[in-house]
């Protein structure tokens, strides 16, 4: 029996996740932080639990916290203030990432691409967007852009797989991943790969 591609993409979002979105471990607990400082002020009773789903909150209360918000703020002034900082605006850029704001940060990445189009930490941070927004062709294109910096980068050749895994090409998911394995059997991505490849059919 195939799974159907809404499927796939629930069951692979999170080894995608994983991948797409990790460029090193100081930055995912940045982003966790973030995230933490997003949510914390958020009652998880049957009240609260809903809200943000529509982005509706009741009785007229901001959906971000002040907190996030004046943190958001004095980031895009320091970029507004340094726009050729590139750290200053990849710090803008996951915060807006974080804080659930993808297509705001979007032009900031693309900011960073300009003037270093071989960064692939940016086109993973590009290509978590695009395949969470559902545009796999654009998350694909992303992902042959890593590969054409860096041919033998394991993390993007486990991400084509994903895409095509999602758009229920279960063949071509397979086909990219058992090659994944074949060639780099001991990386993260190799054994994300076998993971993966137990949930096709």
């Amino acid at each position: 029996m195939k799974f159907k591609p809404v499927y796939i993409y629930g069951i692979l979002l999170i080894a995608v996740i994983a991948v797409i979105i990790i460029a090193t471990n100081q930055r995912n607990e940045k982003i966790a932080a973030i995230e933490d400082i997003a949510n914390k002020e958020m009652p998880q009773d049957d009240v609260h639990k809903n809200i943000g789903k529509e982005g509706q909150m009741p009785h007229g209360q901001v959906k971000v916290s002040e907190e996030v918000k004046k943190k958001m703020e004095e980031l895009k002034a320091a970029v507004d203030a340094s726009p050729n900082d590139t750290s200053k605006i990849r710090e803008y850029a996951d915060f807006l990432l974080a804080a659930h704001k993808p297509d705001e940060s979007i032009p900031y990445y693309e900011m960073i691409l300009k003037k270093d189009p071989k960064r692939k930490d940016i086109r993973f941070s590009l290509t978590f967007i695009y395949y969470n927004k559902g545009e796999l062709d654009k998350a694909e294109e992303e992902t042959n852009k890593i590969l054409a910096i860096d041919k033998n980068d394991s993390m993007a050749k486990y991400n084509l797989g994903a895409i095509e895994a999602t758009r229920g090409n279960n063949e071509k998911a397979r086909q990219i991943w058992n090659k994944l394995i074949q060639e780099d059997p001991k990386s993260e991505s190799a054994e994300l790969a076998r993971n993966a490849l137990t949930m096709l059919k």
